[in-house]
């Protein structure tokens, strides 16, 4: 049991066709930024009334959607995105 209240997020890899834990984030995360146009109630709004202690609101999907993290350069294609959405948080490129 975690002492802990909010959203957390657990990301996982296939490799090798084995499912590989990558990371444990406990706060919203950019593998949740899909729910920002793609769900019912975005991860951001359900953290604030998880810490906030009100009812949380419904994540369930619209429809199907997709989220492409980019980092550096945003191809044409990217933009060219029937009803896409673009979230620049201005990230550059770094070695390592």
């Amino acid at each position: 049991r975690l002492d802990y209240v909010g959203v957390a997020a657990l990301e996982f890899f296939v490799v090798d066709d084995a499912l590989t834990a990558n990371e444990f984030a406990p706060r919203v995360h950019n593998s949740g930024h899909w729910t920002i146009e793609g769900a019912v109630t975005s991860q951001f709004s359900n953290h604030i009334r998880a810490i906030t202690d009100r009812k949380l609101g419904s994540p369930a999907a619209r429809g199907h959607a997709i989220m492409i993290n980019l980092i550096g350069d945003i191809p044409s294609a990217a933009l060219a995105i029937a009803k896409g959405h673009l979230h620049d948080y201005g990230k550059a490129p770094r070695v390592g």
